[in-house]
Protein backbone atom coordinates (compact mmCIF):
# COMPACT_ATOMS: atom_id res chain seq x y z
CA UNK A 1 0.00 0.00 0.00
CA UNK A 2 1.66 3.80 -0.73
CA UNK A 3 -0.11 5.89 1.80
CA UNK A 4 0.27 10.13 1.48
CA UNK A 5 -0.92 13.01 2.57
CA UNK A 6 -2.77 15.30 0.42
CA UNK A 7 -5.21 18.23 -0.70
CA UNK A 8 -6.30 18.95 -3.77
CA UNK A 9 -4.74 21.54 -5.83
CA UNK A 10 -7.72 23.93 -5.58
CA UNK A 11 -8.72 23.39 -1.88
CA UNK A 12 -5.27 24.34 0.01
CA UNK A 13 -4.92 23.01 3.75
CA UNK A 14 -2.10 22.82 6.06
CA UNK A 15 -2.37 19.10 7.37
CA UNK A 16 -4.58 17.80 4.70
CA UNK A 17 -6.22 14.00 4.55
CA UNK A 18 -4.59 10.56 4.70
CA UNK A 19 -5.19 8.72 0.91
CA UNK A 20 -3.87 5.26 -0.38
CA UNK A 21 -2.44 6.04 -4.14
CA UNK A 22 -3.85 3.60 -6.35
CA UNK A 23 -2.55 3.88 -9.98
CA UNK A 24 -3.62 7.48 -11.21
CA UNK A 25 -5.64 8.30 -8.49
CA UNK A 26 -5.82 8.77 -4.64
CA UNK A 27 -8.72 7.45 -2.35
CA UNK A 28 -9.12 9.48 0.61
CA UNK A 29 -8.96 7.25 4.04
CA UNK A 30 -11.30 8.39 7.17
CA UNK A 31 -8.18 8.69 9.36
CA UNK A 32 -6.98 11.81 10.35
CA UNK A 33 -3.28 11.41 10.22
CA UNK A 34 -0.98 8.15 8.94
CA UNK A 35 0.14 7.89 12.46
CA UNK A 36 -3.86 7.30 13.38
CA UNK A 37 -4.65 4.96 10.05
CA UNK A 38 -2.06 2.77 11.96
CA UNK A 39 -2.83 2.35 15.01
CA UNK A 40 -6.31 1.77 14.06
CA UNK A 41 -4.73 -1.35 12.25
CA UNK A 42 -4.32 0.14 8.91
CA UNK A 43 -8.01 0.28 8.18
CA UNK A 44 -10.20 2.92 7.33
CA UNK A 45 -13.32 3.87 5.35
CA UNK A 46 -12.66 4.97 1.73
CA UNK A 47 -14.47 8.44 0.56
CA UNK A 48 -13.75 10.55 -2.29
CA UNK A 49 -11.43 9.62 -4.80
CA UNK A 50 -8.92 12.08 -6.67
CA UNK A 51 -7.17 12.35 -10.05
CA UNK A 52 -3.28 12.30 -8.84
CA UNK A 53 -2.77 15.08 -11.30
CA UNK A 54 -5.07 17.16 -8.98
CA UNK A 55 -3.87 16.96 -5.85
CA UNK A 56 -0.54 18.25 -3.98
CA UNK A 57 1.05 15.59 -1.85
CA UNK A 58 2.45 16.86 1.32
CA UNK A 59 4.79 15.46 4.15
CA UNK A 60 3.45 11.97 4.94
CA UNK A 61 4.40 12.39 8.74
CA UNK A 62 4.10 16.28 9.68
CA UNK A 63 4.22 16.19 13.23
CA UNK A 64 6.49 12.75 14.58
CA UNK A 65 7.20 11.73 17.90
CA UNK A 66 10.99 10.87 17.52
CA UNK A 67 13.27 11.60 14.47
CA UNK A 68 16.52 9.22 14.92
CA UNK A 69 19.52 9.17 12.05
CA UNK A 70 21.21 6.30 12.17
CA UNK A 71 24.50 5.68 11.23
CA UNK A 72 24.49 1.80 12.23
CA UNK A 73 22.28 -0.02 14.05
CA UNK A 74 23.55 1.36 17.07
CA UNK A 75 24.43 4.69 16.59
CA UNK A 76 21.82 7.21 16.07
CA UNK A 77 21.70 11.46 16.44
CA UNK A 78 18.53 13.07 17.35
CA UNK A 79 16.77 15.16 15.12
CA UNK A 80 14.34 18.26 14.89
CA UNK A 81 10.78 17.39 14.05
CA UNK A 82 9.55 20.46 13.51
CA UNK A 83 12.08 20.88 10.37
CA UNK A 84 10.09 18.35 8.53
CA UNK A 85 8.96 19.36 4.88
CA UNK A 86 6.94 17.38 1.86
CA UNK A 87 7.31 17.40 -1.20
CA UNK A 88 8.21 21.08 -2.82
CA UNK A 89 9.88 22.58 -0.04
CA UNK A 90 12.13 25.40 -0.12
CA UNK A 91 14.77 25.04 1.39
CA UNK A 92 16.19 27.97 3.23
CA UNK A 93 18.98 29.37 4.21
CA UNK A 94 19.39 29.18 8.57
CA UNK A 95 19.57 32.06 10.33
CA UNK A 96 22.62 32.56 12.98
CA UNK A 97 21.64 33.44 16.54
CA UNK A 98 22.71 37.38 16.01
CA UNK A 99 20.51 37.12 13.13
CA UNK A 100 23.14 37.29 10.35
CA UNK A 101 23.56 35.13 7.38
CA UNK A 102 25.93 31.99 7.82
CA UNK A 103 28.38 31.37 5.26
CA UNK A 104 28.89 27.28 4.18
CA UNK A 105 27.66 24.85 1.75
CA UNK A 106 24.99 23.14 1.94
CA UNK A 107 25.29 19.76 1.46
CA UNK A 108 22.47 17.01 1.18
CA UNK A 109 22.20 13.42 2.75
CA UNK A 110 19.73 10.91 1.08
CA UNK A 111 17.86 8.00 3.63
CA UNK A 112 15.29 6.03 3.48
CA UNK A 113 13.74 6.11 7.02
CA UNK A 114 11.00 3.51 8.66
CA UNK A 115 7.63 5.22 10.01
CA UNK A 116 6.98 3.13 13.15
CA UNK A 117 3.19 2.33 13.31
CA UNK A 118 1.07 0.48 15.83
CA UNK A 119 2.41 -2.11 18.04
CA UNK A 120 5.94 -0.76 17.80
CA UNK A 121 5.83 -2.51 14.22
CA UNK A 122 6.80 -0.63 10.90
CA UNK A 123 4.36 0.65 9.31
CA UNK A 124 6.03 1.67 6.44
CA UNK A 125 9.26 3.25 4.62
CA UNK A 126 9.76 6.50 3.10
CA UNK A 127 12.54 9.17 1.93
CA UNK A 128 13.95 11.61 4.07
CA UNK A 129 16.78 14.22 2.89
CA UNK A 130 18.80 15.26 5.65
CA UNK A 131 19.76 18.81 5.20
CA UNK A 132 23.00 20.37 6.72
CA UNK A 133 25.07 23.75 6.35
CA UNK A 134 28.88 23.10 6.88
CA UNK A 135 29.18 26.53 8.29
CA UNK A 136 27.24 26.06 11.23
CA UNK A 137 28.56 24.72 14.56
CA UNK A 138 27.18 21.15 15.44
CA UNK A 139 24.29 20.20 16.08
CA UNK A 140 22.62 23.63 14.44
CA UNK A 141 24.45 22.68 11.30
CA UNK A 142 21.04 19.82 10.37
CA UNK A 143 18.48 21.75 12.49
CA UNK A 144 16.49 23.14 10.07
CA UNK A 145 15.04 20.91 6.89
CA UNK A 146 14.16 17.31 6.60
CA UNK A 147 12.80 16.61 3.69
CA UNK A 148 9.92 13.91 4.00
CA UNK A 149 7.87 11.82 1.30
CA UNK A 150 6.33 11.95 -0.93
CA UNK A 151 4.68 8.57 -0.24
CA UNK A 152 5.22 6.26 2.82
CA UNK A 153 5.05 2.29 1.38
CA UNK A 154 4.03 -0.50 3.38
CA UNK A 155 6.51 -4.00 4.04
CA UNK A 156 4.18 -6.13 1.87
CA UNK A 157 5.46 -3.74 -1.12
CA UNK A 158 8.84 -2.63 -0.49
CA UNK A 159 12.14 -4.12 1.39
CA UNK A 160 14.18 -1.31 2.01
CA UNK A 161 17.58 -3.68 1.61
CA UNK A 162 19.57 -2.68 -1.09
CA UNK A 163 17.79 -0.98 -3.42
CA UNK A 164 18.86 2.03 -5.67
CA UNK A 165 18.35 5.81 -4.71
CA UNK A 166 19.87 8.85 -6.98
CA UNK A 167 19.78 12.06 -6.50
CA UNK A 168 19.73 14.51 -9.02
CA UNK A 169 20.46 18.53 -9.05
CA UNK A 170 18.84 20.96 -11.76
CA UNK A 171 18.28 17.28 -13.25
CA UNK A 172 22.04 16.62 -13.60
CA UNK A 173 22.23 13.17 -11.48
CA UNK A 174 25.39 13.58 -9.33
CA UNK A 175 24.65 10.46 -6.86
CA UNK A 176 23.34 7.38 -7.70
CA UNK A 177 23.95 3.56 -5.69
CA UNK A 178 22.74 1.20 -3.47
CA UNK A 179 21.00 1.64 0.19
CA UNK A 180 23.58 -0.50 2.29
CA UNK A 181 21.66 -3.77 4.31
CA UNK A 182 20.80 -2.30 7.28
CA UNK A 183 18.90 -4.15 10.46
CA UNK A 184 15.91 -2.33 10.74
CA UNK A 185 14.75 -4.58 13.25
CA UNK A 186 18.08 -4.36 15.28
CA UNK A 187 17.66 -0.75 15.08
CA UNK A 188 14.18 -0.65 16.44
CA UNK A 189 15.06 -2.58 18.86
CA UNK A 190 17.63 0.09 20.15
CA UNK A 191 15.51 2.74 19.76
CA UNK A 192 13.36 1.44 22.01
CA UNK A 193 15.64 0.12 24.41
CA UNK A 194 14.59 2.03 28.10
CA UNK A 195 11.98 3.79 26.00
CA UNK A 196 9.00 3.01 23.46
CA UNK A 197 8.36 3.40 20.02
CA UNK A 198 5.41 5.97 19.38
CA UNK A 199 3.20 5.57 16.26
CA UNK A 200 4.89 7.86 13.75
CA UNK A 201 8.35 7.80 15.12
CA UNK A 202 11.04 8.26 12.06
CA UNK A 203 13.88 5.49 11.75
CA UNK A 204 16.15 6.70 8.81
CA UNK A 205 19.23 4.52 8.00
CA UNK A 206 22.38 5.64 6.73
CA UNK A 207 23.12 8.10 3.93
CA UNK A 208 23.79 6.92 0.45
CA UNK A 209 26.35 10.03 0.71
CA UNK A 210 26.52 13.40 0.30
CA UNK A 211 26.02 16.33 -2.62
CA UNK A 212 26.54 19.62 -2.25
CA UNK A 213 23.80 22.07 -3.15
CA UNK A 214 24.25 25.08 -5.09
CA UNK A 215 21.49 27.96 -3.87
CA UNK A 216 18.78 28.54 -6.16
CA UNK A 217 18.67 24.68 -7.24
CA UNK A 218 16.34 22.15 -8.02
CA UNK A 219 16.66 18.63 -6.13
CA UNK A 220 15.18 15.56 -7.09
CA UNK A 221 15.87 12.48 -4.69
CA UNK A 222 14.49 8.96 -6.02
CA UNK A 223 14.46 6.01 -4.68
CA UNK A 224 13.48 2.26 -6.34
CA UNK A 225 10.12 1.26 -5.24
CA UNK A 226 9.25 4.83 -3.32
CA UNK A 227 9.23 7.46 -5.86
CA UNK A 228 11.07 11.02 -6.05
CA UNK A 229 11.10 13.72 -3.65
CA UNK A 230 11.51 16.89 -5.01
CA UNK A 231 13.16 19.95 -2.72
CA UNK A 232 14.63 23.02 -4.03
CA UNK A 233 16.95 25.48 -2.28
CA UNK A 234 16.65 29.48 -1.93
CA UNK A 235 18.86 31.99 -3.44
Amino acid sequence: MRLCMFHPVDKPMERGWVGRIDGDHVVQLAAQTIQAFFSGGAKAREHAVYPLAAVRLLAPVLHPPAVRLFDDQTSFTFANPAAIGGPGLMVGPPIAPSNSLLQGVLVLLPRVASVIGADEEVGGFTILAEWRRTGMPPPKDRDFALGLGPVVVTPDELSPDGIEAAVRVDGKELLRGELEDFDWAEAQAYAAAGTRGRSGDLLAGPALGSVEVEPGSTVELEVDGIGALVQSVAT
